[in-house]
């Protein structure tokens, strides 16, 4: 099968919601893989979805309005129209991104010091 994508896809496991309708109805869902034109999503169940969704990814702080491409069981391939929104990130959120730093930095001083000594 040709790949007819213009940017490859990074494989990914992030979490994400879709608003499927414009009465706010949402599911969660899967993002497998990413790029910066669409991604696949997997879906619990076989849902009945419409063609244009609203993907809001936490992990990339992001809200996409997609179009369905394809559909194979409970996954969809989604192309991305437009970028709707930076979604605001969760005070966990960022206090999860300051401790991953500040254990980089730790362990590279850890590094530092037991190679100096």
């Amino acid at each position: 099968m040709q790949d007819r994508r213009q940017s490859p896809r990074d494989k990914v496991f992030y979490g994400a919601v879709a608003e499927i309708n414009a009465r706010g109805s949402t599911m969660d869902c899967v993002v497998r893989n990413i790029s910066e034109g669409g991604a696949c999503v997997e879906f619990g169940d076989a849902a009945r979805l419409p063609e244009e969704i609203n993907l809001s990814v936490a992990r990339k702080g992001r809200t996409f309005l997609a179009r369905m491409i394809w559909r194979q069981a409970n996954k969809v391939g989604l192309a991305f129209r437009i970028m709707t929104s930076d979604t605001p990130v969760s005070d966990l959120d960022e206090r999860v991104r300051r401790s991953e730093m500040k254990k980089r930095q730790l362990q590279r001083r850890i590094k530092e010091l037991l190679g100096q000594g």
